[in-house]
């Protein structure tokens, strides 16, 4: 099973793209990010003739993740428990929850598509939204691995975190500005306390997933590497294999995120349709 995760930065805008990416990677799920779109606006024919079922989750023109699958889409839920929300100007337990997670367990992996927020900058509400928002999510993982230790579960998507001086071409630059702050670190750090694992990183060391479109950051690589799998044991134990797809932020209208993927050890269904080898 091929599994990736996107921030496609607007579907509607990027469809033609996805889906030719899709077909040709053989990928057969895919999370995406930033579908900045309403369920109802969604695309879904031009996924449906390439072979995928669509879920997504949205609000708005902000924000919203979504899943494609050529195979069936289980037990969909959308938001995590106890996922915070935000309002700016406004405090207290009821503020609107952003579409910014969703859940799908597919030939029985659990994976999550993830939009973490952003934080903007230091000491502003949303950066304090930021970590409360990604220390509820720790707390679901543990609840999570201990009820269901054996199922391969991932939380994937743009982490809006930078966890090493790597993972952005100077430190430096970064200097007093969200995603490599001690306190963001900490709780991407925190992932891994609580078991899970980048599936990614022992693969693919090195590069980045994501490129401003300001300043000539893609043609100078002065990027950043937010986009993760973080895998359980028992997602971590099945990865075989790791790309990060460079290429898909040059051409025509490029998202600023680049697609991510794994490649699972794993018999679905799809593989009954393979032709026989005597």
């Amino acid at each position: 099973m091929r599994v990736a995760t996107w921030n496609v930065n607007s579907v509607r805008t990027r469809v033609g793209r996805i889906v030719d990416w899709l077909v040709r990677e053989d990928v057969d799920v895919l999370g995406m990010q930033e579908i900045k779109c309403k369920p109802e606006q969604f695309p879904v024919d031009a996924f449906e003739a390439a072979g995928y079922q669509v879920e997504a989750h949205g609000l708005n023109q902000w924000n919203g993740v979504a899943f494609a699958s050529r195979l069936p889409m289980e037990d969909v839920t959308r938001d995590f428990p106890g996922q915070p929300g935000f309002l700016k100007g406004h405090e207290g337990p009821d503020l609107p929850v952003e579409a910014r997670a969703m859940g799908v367990t597919v030939d029985g992996v659990r994976l999550w598509s993830l939009y973490v927020p952003n934080g903007r900058e230091l000491g502003d509400p949303h950066y304090t939204y930021k970590l409360d928002w990604l220390a509820e999510l720790a707390d679901r993982t543990t609840e999570w691995l201990d009820a269901e230790p054996e199922t391969p579960l991932a939380l994937m998507g743009d982490w809006n975190v930078a966890p090493l001086d790597r993972d952005v071409w100077d430190v430096r630059a970064f200097e007093g500005s969200t995603h490599v702050s001690e306190p963001e670190r900490a709780a991407f750090r925190e992932f891994e306390a609580r078991g899970l694992q980048d599936v990614v990183r022992p693969i693919v060391p090195e590069g980045y997933t994501y490129w401003d479109y300001k300043q000539l950051r893609f043609p100078r690589n002065e990027g950043m590497r937010i986009d993760f799998v973080l895998g359980s044991q028992a997602f971590a134990d099945v990865t075989v294999a790791a790309t990060i797809h460079r290429d898909e932020r040059k051409g025509d209208a490029p998202s600023d995120h680049v697609p991510v993927s794994v490649d699972l050890d794993l018999e679905t269904s799809l593989d009954d349709d393979r032709p026989m080898i005597f």
